[in-house]
């Protein structure tokens, strides 16, 4: 019971991280603030829109980065949209971009209804396709890839047409980076939980593809000398509880100055 009582409790306390990461062009002192968020899983979701925004306010952020599974049923809609709402107060100077996950095609038939009101709160919502926008003297390339989960990814349509530039790639499912030969800067991800419940190992996500059995889960990693970054999310599945691993708001800067792991 014990136990059960500190993994119910971590649900309700968020580890704040902090990620820098080199990009091809070079960007100014203050680089690309990023603030990423993954896995909101409303149906098991201990953190409310107004604690998420106490922990992130003071931050100055460029560009918002959603990387799906945010509800996997349609009576969470407005509980969501709250969300949506909070994270649009923030006004990130470049705006706000998302991808759908493998949890959120539990309601396939809502999500068009979904998308068009995370559009009307300035969200933009990526499937298989890219948007470009001025960085200073350069371009950021921003790539959403679909579920590679379930069968939806689809890369080449993805980059189909994306010219020089820096290119940061969202998608849910990490395990994708695999088998992509494109350039990318940046890939942010979620889709694991950080295990979730991490005891004595999370053997639970080696049925969820090639990473988790290389034991490749949480954090910052680079394949083909490529950088991603898979967030231990924010929400829970299953049960509300987390063991050895914490819910997450992380930071990334690309190109700017150094960045630190916070608690």
């Amino acid at each position: 019971m014990v136990i059960w009582a500190v993994a119910r409790r971590n649900t309700f306390k968020p580890m704040i991280k902090r990620v820098k990461i080199e990009v091809s062009h070079p960007l100014d002192d203050q680089g690309l603030r990023i603030l990423h968020l993954s896995d909101l899983h409303m149906e098991k979701l201990s953190i409310t829109p107004e604690a998420l925004l106490n922990r992130v306010n003071q931050e100055t952020i460029d560009l918002i980065a959603l990387t799906g599974d945010y509800l996997d049923t349609a009576r969470k809609t407005e509980s969501f949209l709250e969300y949506m709402d909070a994270l649009a107060s923030l006004k990130p100077r470049y705006g706000m971009f998302a991808v759908f996950g493998n949890h959120d095609y539990c309601i396939e038939e809502h999500l068009p209804d979904l998308q068009r009101e995370m559009e009307k709160r300035g969200c933009v919502v990526l499937n298989n396709e890219h948007t470009s926008i001025p960085l200073g003297d350069h371009t950021l390339n921003i790539i959403g890839i679909d579920d590679y989960y379930t069968g939806r990814s689809d890369a080449d349509r993805a980059f189909e047409g994306v010219g020089e530039g820096i290119n940061l790639v969202l998608t849910h499912d990490p395990n994708i980076v695999l088998e992509m030969d494109h350039h990318f800067d940046y890939l942010l991800s979620g889709h694991f939980h950080g295990g979730q419940i991490h005891w004595p190992k999370p053997y639970h996500l080696r049925k969820m593809g090639r990473l988790p059995c290389q034991n490749i889960i949480s954090g910052l990693h680079y394949h083909d000398n490529r950088a991603f970054y898979i967030s231990d999310g924010l929400g829970q599945t299953a049960f509300n509880i987390r063991l050895r691993s914490r819910p997450e708001i992380t930071f990334h800067n690309l190109g700017g100055s150094s960045m630190e792991i916070k608690g």
